[in-house]
C-alpha cells in the first residue's frame, strides 16, 4: 500500500496553496512490534498512523499506529505490520489521522485487508470516502430495540436459539466441532434469502479457510451481496487486533448511508481477545487473571457496543467463539457471554456421534425464546423437547449398566422419543454437499415446529430412529407412513 510513498506526499497545504512543514520523526528503538519514535516538533495525537518516509525494498508497507506518549519529544507505537528491514535512524512520517479504510458499495464482491486494500488481486476500488476505523458507538437515544426473529433455515437454531434482529449471537465450540462451517452455512443462507449485506470478518484465519470461503461465496452465486475483511494468522496481532474495527466501520457505512440490514459474521472472537492479550504483553502491561489483558473487559465492549439497530438499519452479528480447553470459565468466554442475545453451544459428544450441526441442544438458548417474543406454540414446543432430551440424558447411565429392559415401559417410550429428536435435529448443508454427497436443506421454522409435535406425540411408532437423521422436513416419514 505504501511502497511508493514519498515526503513529498505527506507535506499538508495551507489555504494558501503553501507547504507546511511536515512532522517527521526518527526511529530509536525497536523491540519485536513495539517501535519508539522521537519527534522534534509537536508530537501526534494517540491512534495516528505513522508510516516510513522513504521505504526501501525490505521496509515496504511499514504501517504504526502510536499508542504511547513516553515524554515531550518521544512516542511509543505498534506496527500493524512486520518490522523487517527497520533500523533505528530511520525517518517516519506523521500522517495526521488515525487508520482510515475505504466504505462504499464498491467493496461489494471484495476482499480486504485490515488497512482496507484488496487482496483478491482485482482492480484497485473506487470508495465514496475514507473513514477512520475509531468511530463512537452510536448513542442510546439514537438506537432501536427489536424484537423481530431473524429465521436462518437451520432447525436447531430457529427452534431453539432463535436469533434476533440486529442482536449478537455467539457459537462456542471447541476445535473440531464445526463453528466455521455453521458459520459459512449461515451466511450462505442468509444472504440467498435476506435483502441486505453479509460481511465476514476473519480475525485470525487461516488462509487456507478464507481462500475456501471465498470460492463457496462464489459458486453459490452471494458475492456480489458480500465483503469479506481478513486479518489472517501470519499477521502481527496488531492488524488481529485492529480487523474487527475495520469490518466494522464498513459494516456502519451500509447501515447508516445505504440503510440496508447488515448480517456480520466474525470468525473468530477469541483471536481478537488474544490478539489483545499479545499487544498487552507487547506493551509491558501487567496481566490479569489467567495471562489476559488487564483492559480485555472494555476492549471487548468497546467492538461489541458498535453492533446495534439505529431508525436507519440494524447490524446482526453472528460470533464464532472458540472455547479453550472447552473451558466455559474461561475470562474471555465470560466476558462474551454479557454481550449476547443468543448463545449456540456446539458439543463435542454430539460431533463425535456424527450428529452435525454439533449443537448442543439443552445448553443453547436465546433472550427471544419468551411466549411474547415467539409465540405461545413455540415456547410449549420447545419446553416439552428440552424436558424430554433432560430426562432422557439423566436415563443414559441406567441404560449403560443396566440395559433398556430395566425402564419402564413409559421411560423406554420417552427414550425413543428423544432419539428420534437428537437426529431430527441434524441437517445437511450445502456447503458440505461436496463432502457428504448430500443435497443442503433450508427448513422452514413452520416444518421444524411441525415435526417436532409429531414426534414428541408418536405419530410414527414403526418408523426406524435412522429414518429421522440427516433429513429436512418430515414430509417424506409422513407420505411414508400416513
Amino acid at each position: 500500500m505504501y511502497d511508493s510513498i514519498t515526503k513529498k506526499e505527506f507535506q499538508p497545504y495551507a489555504e494558501n496553496g503553501t507547504a507546511e512543514k511536515v512532522n517527521n520523526g526518527v526511529i530509536t528503538s525497536i523491540r519485536g512490534n513495539v517501535v519508539d519514535v522521537r519527534f522534534a516538533g509537536q508530537l501526534p495525537e494517540i491512534q495516528n498512523q505513522l508510516v516510513v518516509v522513504a521505504p526501501g525494498d525490505k521496509t515496504e508497507s511499514v504501517v504504526m499506529e502510536v499508542v504511547y506518549h513516553l515524554d515531550k519529544t518521544k512516542v511509543r507505537c505498534l506496527s500493524l505490520t512486520s518490522t523487517r528491514g527497520l533500523s533505528r535512524g530511520t525517518e517516519v512520517a506523521d500522517t495526521g489521522h488515525p487508520l482510515r479504510v475505504p466504505v462504499g458499495k464498491s467493496l461489494l464482491g471484495r476482499v480486504f485487508n485490515v488497512f482496507g486494500e484488496p487482496i483478491d488481486q482485482q482492480p484497485p476500488v473506487v470508495p465514496v470516502e475514507w473513514r477512520s476505523i475509531y468511530q463512537p458507538p452510536v448513542p442510546l437515544s439514537q438506537q432501536v430495540s427489536s424484537q423481530e426473529i431473524l429465521h436462518t433455515g437451520i432447525k436447531a437454531i430457529d427452534l431453539l436459539a432463535p436469533l434476533e434482529k440486529g442482536g449478537k449471537a455467539g457459537m462456542f465450540g471447541g476445535a473440531g466441532v464445526g463453528k466455521t462451517v455453521l458459520i459459512m452455512e449461515l451466511m450462505q443462507n442468509m444472504v440467498a434469502h435476506y435483502e441486505g449485506v453479509s460481511l465476514f470478518c476473519g480475525i485470525g484465519e487461516r488462509c487456507r479457510e478464507a481462500e475456501e470461503l471465498y470460492r463457496e461465496i462464489r459458486d453459490s452465486g452471494v458475492l456480489d451481496h458480500t465483503v469479506l475483511v481478513y486479518g489472517q494468522m501470519n499477521e502481527p496481532p496488531g492488524a488481529r487486533f485492529r480487523v474487527g474495527k475495520t469490518a466494522l466501520t464498513m459494516a456502519e457505512y451500509f447501515r447508516d448511508n445505504e440503510r440496508m440490514n447488515i448480517l456480520l459474521l466474525i470468525d473468530n472472537i477469541f483471536r481478537f481477545v488474544q490478539a489483545g492479550a499479545e499487544v498487552s504483553g507487547l506493551m509491558g502491561q501487567v496481566t490479569s487473571r489467567m495471562g489476559y489483558q488487564p483492559t480485555l473487559g472494555s476492549e471487548l465492549a468497546d467492538l461489541q457496543e458498535r453492533i446495534c439497530n439505529t431508525q436507519n438499519g440494524s447490524i446482526t452479528s453472528v460470533q464464532a467463539v472458540y472455547v479453550p480447553a472447552d473451558d466455559f470459565t474461561d475470562p474471555a468466554i465470560t466476558h462474551t457471554f454479557s454481550h449476547l442475545s443468543s448463545f449456540i453451544v456446539l458439543s463435542r459428544e454430539r460431533a463425535s456421534h456424527g450428529f452435525y450441526p454439533a449443537i448442543d441442544l439443552l445448553q443453547s438458548g436465546s433472550k427471544m425464546l419468551s411466549p411474547t417474543v415467539v409465540g405461545e406454540r413455540h415456547y410449549r414446543i420447545v419446553r416439552r423437547v428440552k424436558e424430554t432430551l433432560a430426562y432422557y440424558d439423566d436415563l443414559k447411565d441406567i441404560i449403560a449398566m443396566l440395559g433398556m429392559e430395566e425402564l419402564s415401559r413409559e421411560d423406554q417410550q420417552l427414550v425413543h422419543r428423544a432419539r428420534r429428536l437428537e437426529r431430527f435435529f441434524t441437517q445437511p448443508f450445502a456447503v458440505t454437499e461436496r463432502f457428504t454427497g448430500q443435497k443442503g436443506v433450508l427448513v422452514s421454522l413452520e416444518d421444524a415446529l411441525g415435526g417436532c409435535e409429531d414426534i414428541l406425540g408418536d405419530l410414527y411408532p414403526e418408523a426406524k430412529e435412522q429414518e429421522f437423521y440427516m433429513i429436512g422436513s418430515l414430509e417424506d416419514i409422513r407420505r411414508k407412513y400416513q
